[in-house]
């Protein structure tokens, strides 16, 4: 099976000089955890829920200064929308990550797949438990 039958389409980029109150109503509005940061309509970096709170919040930082680009997580991690889940599954193994970006064949930006998509895929059970059980051991 391959990684674009099952990911989110529904993806949605914030800029990097998108404020911290801004991301966060994002999150809030398309009940997402995970955000990729674009300049333009390049992905430069990841921004989550938790790096919000870690990064941000508990910094005491003000939400309506501190921008996107200053604390994202300025790697992405990404994988082609033609490649097979197992393929995908072992790149976020490898990575110790929960969520990948997917680029299709010409680089743009189509969706994002996460454990839970790949956790609803028939038969995949045993790759999400290997999946997670890599990502905890790291932890």
């Amino acid at each position: 099976m391959k990684v674009r039958e099952i990911m989110s389409r529904n993806v949605e980029c914030i800029q990097t000089d998108t404020t911290m109150k801004d991301a966060a109503e994002k999150m809030r509005l398309l009940d997402v955890g995970f955000l990729p940061v674009c300049d333009g309509d390049t992905v430069v970096g990841t921004l989550t829920d938790r790096d919000i709170t870690i990064r941000h919040v508990a910094d005491g930082q003000n939400p309506y200064r501190v921008k996107a680009g200053d604390i994202m997580t300025p790697s992405a991690f990404y994988c082609f929308e033609d490649e097979d889940i197992e393929e995908v599954g072992r790149y976020m193994q490898e990575h110790e990550v929960r969520r990948v970006l997917i680029f299709d064949t010409t680089h743009q930006l189509v969706g994002v797949v996460s454990l839970g998509d790949i956790s609803k895929a028939a038969g995949e059970e045993r790759l999400v438990g290997e999946t997670l059980k890599e990502i905890a051991e790291a932890a």
